[in-house]
């Protein structure tokens, strides 16, 4: 029955690749796949690695189960805080600072913005932001695209070097693959390379010469929503300060990374309780600043997703079918660095989720191998390569209506350039060490 599960793969796979032409949620099929692949195991009684006795199948999902929630608790968590924080607008005490009209100046400004704050929060917020910002920032759509693609492009590396920047990297790093501090030690610098690559040639292009036309206004994206929010600076520092805490938290206690998630929650749905966002506020205008209204704004169909795509993976790895396809591809290539640039390629066109969670089900190497940093950084930044690679990308192709050709021509290559630099250098790294 091995052929049904692989085939039943395939297709909600490539349901999920396709979901924007099909206009199907993905988390639809992946919750389809992942329930049917472990109903194909439990209904033919297939033997599993991971288990053994009558109820070995009872026993395998719970065991799968019990790391998938981690994962979900997590990114619920964080997902809330950064809702919260930006129910307050916490975030124009940053983007209400850029004033420059200088297009070389300000696409390093908002490059480096967003290789910074999707480090702290994800890169799906940060474009969100950004896109938002350069709304008000950039009057033209023609120009305001080209800083729409590199904003992608910063945010997919910043979010590579970061524990919780990234959720493949979020997922190696609480399956006990990566520590936080060797992941940042390694691959910062390959990360900045990945973004500073790309905006090194683009500083030369003519797009990006002179000084930006003054905007229909050029008061900060924030500006008008936010006068009168006096609780800003407190939610941004009070929601940015409980992110930054988690790792922290995990290497002091060594407990796991969704109980450091929770307790910030705690901490920010306390003071959310006690700050006055505005003067005068009546009870249902005050709602919508509150914990319980941002749990409403997280998108749990995503959450769904994880789960799904997850159980899926998870099946395939009790099979035993990942580390028969582990095997084989260490056959056909010779090279770990060669596999890892191969997945970061294929996260242009597939979702980098389901390839790090097989990759994860796949190789068996110590924490902070050179295998799992440069997992971390290809799955994380070669989603760049095409604007339907990451969630960044899908995000700011719906916000300014990018075209996918025209990203394919103008931006591709850039990304790929970047993508590829962090590459050779982690290549370079890594053979300089066993040598």
């Amino acid at each position: 029955m091995e052929w049904l599960i692989i085939v039943s793969f395939v297709i909600g796979y490539l349901l999920i690749v396709f979901e924007h032409p099909l206009k199907l949620d993905k988390a639809i099929p992946a919750l389809f796949m992942g329930i049917f692949i472990w109903s194909v195991i439990a209904l033919n009684h297939m033997p599993l690695i991971d288990v053994s006795g009558d109820h070995g199948t009872t026993e395998a999902v719970a065991h799968h189960l019990g790391k998938i929630t981690e994962i979900l608790l997590f990114l619920l968590g964080a997902m809330t805080i950064v809702e919260v924080v930006d129910a307050h607008h916490g975030f124009s005490v940053i983007t209400n600072r850029i004033r420059t009209k200088n297009k070389t100046h300000l696409l390093w400004i908002i490059s480096a913005l967003a290789f910074v704050l999707s480090s702290i929060l994800d890169n799906l917020t940060t474009t969100i932001v950004l896109v938002s910002l350069l709304r008000k920032l950039i009057y033209r759509r023609e120009e305001r695209i080209w800083y729409v693609a590199f904003v992608v492009i910063a945010a997919n590396a910043g979010g590579a070097w970061s524990p919780i920047g990234d959720v493949t990297t979020t997922m190696l790093w609480i399956a006990g693959k990566v520590s936080s501090v060797q992941l940042i030690i390694n691959l910062i610098v390959p990360s900045i390379l990945c973004m500073a690559i790309p905006l090194i040639v683009a500083s030369r292009m003519k797009i990006f010469k002179g000084n930006l036309e003054a905007a229909e206004d050029d008061e900060g994206y924030y500006s008008s929503k936010s006068s009168g929010i006096q609780s800003s600076k407190i939610m941004l520092m009070v929601g940015v300060g409980a992110l930054v805490f988690v790792p922290i938290f995990k290497s002091v206690t060594h407990l796991p990374p969704w109980m450091g998630v929770m307790f910030g929650l705690g901490i920010v749905w306390l003071v959310t309780e006690f700050v006055e966002p505005e003067l005068d506020l009546d009870e249902q205008d005050r709602m919508k600043y509150t914990l319980r209204h941002a749990l409403g704004r997280v998108e749990l169909s995503s959450i769904l997703f994880f789960l799904g795509i997850l159980l899926a993976i998870s099946g395939l790895e009790s099979l035993g079918i990942l580390k028969d396809l582990a095997v084989k591809m260490d056959a056909i290539i010779p090279s770990q660095d060669l596999v890892a640039t191969l997945i970061g390629i294929l996260s242009a066109i597939i979702d980098n989720v389901p390839l790090v969670a097989a990759a994860i089900g796949m190789y068996e190497v110590p924490l902070d191998h050179e295998l799992w940093h440069f997992i971390a950084f290809s799955a994380g930044t070669g989603g760049s390569m095409l604007v339907i690679g990451s969630a960044a990308g899908v995000a700011a192709m719906g916000m300014e209506k990018i075209d996918f050709i025209w990203y394919l021509k103008k931006i591709s290559g850039l990304a790929a350039l970047g993508f590829l630099g962090g590459c050779i250098y982690l290549a370079l790294v890594n053979y300089l060490r066993a040598a």
